[in-house]
């Protein structure tokens, strides 16, 4: 039997949302993510907030949106400011999803259950890793947002077929397949303490996603109903094959800085994929984005919506499923004032006219966009 359609609207504008807050006191991003370093081991912190080898890629996703600055209008009617947007078709509170991130039982024990908990509470798209817990059924059963199925690779096509038909009748809007992990990266911060994430296997059918390639997409587009989005392109050219074979949305990711070290910020490679896809298909970004500020300088830049990970853990590490509501509701705060101090009071009204270079004013991290964090937590970069 078909489940019945999410919706991601969330509370009217104002509204308070049901059942107690335990993170009233969260004023700013700096509490809850400051509360998740308090809460959570050196080995978890690390693993959540990590990426591969130097870290290079990692810290150029944050200087690069440190390096972009606005080009603020003024003397416009911003009285009234809509940052609503929409992605595939389903309206979403604010353009901002919770990107697919399989290791979140480190920073809740519910896991991916908690994450659909904060997305239905607050109105927005959650992504669902493969390799999180609980299950694709139990986590549709703990929300009523819109749910994407995020596939790693583990089997031959028929076992593709089987986790997509799980999730079609589990009522799943979409399917993401995930393209930038044919290898598992070495992760130093991990490797150096000797630390293992609990239930990971290094032998779990990884040699399927190291033989994922085009002619496994095409059998996966024509085995579903449902749109299929690629996630972890960063070249004009494959987002260009990508829609050419019938992907319906590019997700514009280097994997957090945790995968390739030494590429370029998803934030850079963004406006080239734009140019490519045009109008035929919509455009997802992630890395490294953690404040509203970052978050409009991507919708202007040319994104449908951004995805959130190690904010969307810290704030779940922090507050569990309402502290990461209140993770949302701060980022629509801070997504508002920052259209109205430009001058735009509709995601519509954002173009790239409203960004320029400038130059950073401190190294890029975790610092960069949670400067009053140093006074707890002096060594946190």
């Amino acid at each position: 039997m078909s489940r019945p359609s999410r919706v991601a609207t969330g509370p009217a504008e104002g509204e308070t949302p049901p059942g107690p807050d335990a993170t009233d006191e969260a004023r700013t991003l700096h509490h809850l993510v400051g509360r998740a370093r308090r809460r959570l081991t050196d080995e978890a912190w690390d693993y959540i907030s990590g990426g591969a080898e130097t870290e290079t890629t990692l810290l150029r996703n944050r200087l690069a949106l440190d390096s972009l600055g606005f080009n603020a209008r003024v003397l416009r009617d911003v009285s009234e400011v809509n940052v609503r947007g929409g992605l595939l078709g389903h309206e979403l509170r604010l353009p901002v999803v919770l990107a697919p991130v399989g290791s979140l039982t480190l920073a809740d024990p519910d896991g991916a259950a908690a994450a659909a908990r904060a997305a239905s509470r607050f109105g927005t798209m959650q992504f669902l890793s493969s390799v999180a817990l609980p299950s694709l059924e139990e986590v549709a059963a703990a929300g009523a947002s819109p749910l994407v199925y995020q596939l790693y690779v583990r089997g031959d096509q028929a076992w593709i077929e089987e986790r997509v038909g799980r999730a079609e009748r589990a009522g799943y809007v979409a399917i993401c397949i995930t393209v930038d992990s044919a290898y598992y990266a070495r992760r130093d911060r991990d490797l150096i303490r000797g630390y293992v994430t609990p239930g990971r296997s290094p032998s779990d059918g990884r040699e399927y996603q190291a033989a994922l390639d085009w002619d496994t997409l095409r059998r996966t587009i024509a085995a579903t109903s449902l749109p299929v989005i690629l996630k972890g392109v960063t070249h004009p050219a494959d987002a260009e094959l990508a829609v050419r074979e019938g992907v319906r949305a590019i997700y514009v990711s280097n994997h957090g800085g945790r995968q390739l070290d030494h590429v370029p910020a998803t934030i850079d490679q963004l406006p080239g994929v734009v140019a490519a896809v045009g109008d035929a298909a919509e455009i997802l970004v992630d890395g490294g984005f953690l404040r509203g500020t970052d978050v409009v300088k991507a919708l202007a830049l040319g994104a449908h919506a951004v995805a959130i990970g190690k904010l969307q853990a810290w704030a779940l590490a922090g507050g569990g499923d309402a502290g990461l509501a209140r993770a949302l509701e701060l980022l629509e705060i801070e997504v508002r004032m920052t259209m109205a101090l430009l001058g735009a009071t509709s995601l519509a009204e954002l173009t790239p006219d409203h960004v320029r270079p400038v130059a950073p004013v401190a190294p890029p991290g975790i610092a960069s966009a949670f400067p009053f964090l140093v006074r707890e937590f002096p060594d946190i970069r």
